[in-house]
């Protein structure tokens, strides 16, 4: 663990410190003693190496938390910036632990369905919605899991939680991403599966999107991916997922001609939802066996950060 790590891990240990509940010192007067709502005190034992202290963050952080409290779901800034501090921590532990802890909460807040509710809201918030920079499918999935397993919906209140969870499995980290044919602007087609290159970036925008004009422009001012381009071992398949193809047609020539530059003619990406299109631009990140590396990510550094370890790896 790095020092950036550390000093993270020693931030949220000293914020969840100085919140346990204070009460207020009883006086001779009349006044009723108050209750300060906070959140509450997290302790990471001092032997445990500094290590494992994520894990063990990750694994007790709502052990004190009071879910029959819903007094808590009406205070954002302690419970819901606790989400937040949780989630950030969720980055530095294994996936596996991340996902047990996700799903171990939801079924902490079943006990209350004003609680469950919230955290509901709050998986919606951060885990799912294509802006929030905690975005993350292997965290959402066992959120979703335990939605549709919970008593605490009934089986139409199931139904989106359910949508999502199936259109979350699609495509994860670490398995084959799915394949799809592409059209050309002179009418000739190609499978994806069939482009050959160390990475592929699977670049899926619209015309005169600003957000995709951004990524774009974000890609080729990256030394490291065109240098990888100009060598063949990355390739960009920027495909357009929609059906008016003269805007497409009018916009092609806006994307480096390095790039494979295509549209989906079956419409396949959008109508058979092989790809989560719920947020344009998006970008996958393959390797050379087409397994996902990024998933639905909208930052470049992302990218040139996964090529870089996974080079690393290799040596």
């Amino acid at each position: 663990m790095n020092a950036k790590h550390i000093i993270l891990l020693a931030t949220v240990a000293l914020m969840a410190a100085c919140g346990q509940r204070n009460k207020s010192s009883n006086s001779t007067t009349e006044s009723k003693p108050t209750t300060e709502l906070s959140f509450p005190n997290i302790t990471v034992p001092e032997m445990l190496p500094a290590a494992d202290r994520a894990k063990y963050l990750a694994e007790h952080f709502w052990d004190r938390f009071d879910f029959r409290d819903t007094t808590f779901c009406n205070q954002p800034d302690i419970t819901e910036q606790a989400y937040a501090n949780y989630l950030d921590i969720l980055r530095y532990v294994e996936p596996t632990v991340a996902a047990q802890s996700v799903g171990a909460l939801m079924k902490s807040a079943e006990v209350d369905s004003t609680m469950f509710d919230y955290f509901v809201s709050l998986t919606d918030k951060y885990l799912y919605d294509p802006n929030s920079p905690f975005r993350n499918d292997e965290l959402l999935i066992p959120a979703l899991e335990a939605m549709v397993a919970s008593p605490m919906l009934d089986e139409a209140e199931k139904i989106r939680p359910q949508s999502q969870l199936d259109m979350a499995q699609k495509n994860r980290i670490g398995q084959k991403a799915n394949d799809f044919r592409y059209t050309l602007h002179d009418g000739s087609t190609g499978r994806m599966y069939s482009i050959e290159a160390e990475y592929l970036i699977i670049f899926i925008n619209n015309p005169d999107c600003p957000a995709c004009k951004a990524i774009r422009e974000q890609i080729c001012a990256s030394p490291m991916l065109s240098e990888m381009i100009e060598r063949g071992v990355m390739k960009v398949l920027a495909i357009y997922p929609d059906e008016d193809i003269t805007a497409w047609l009018n916009y092609r020539h806006n994307l480096p001609a390095s790039w494979i530059n295509s549209y989906d003619k079956q419409l396949r990406l959008r109508d058979e939802e092989l790809y989560d299109l719920k947020a344009i631009p998006s970008l996958y990140l393959l390797d050379s066996e087409k397994r996902v590396m990024l998933k639905d990510c909208n930052l470049v550094p992302q990218i040139e950060e996964a090529i870089y370890y996974a080079e690393q790896s290799k040596q």
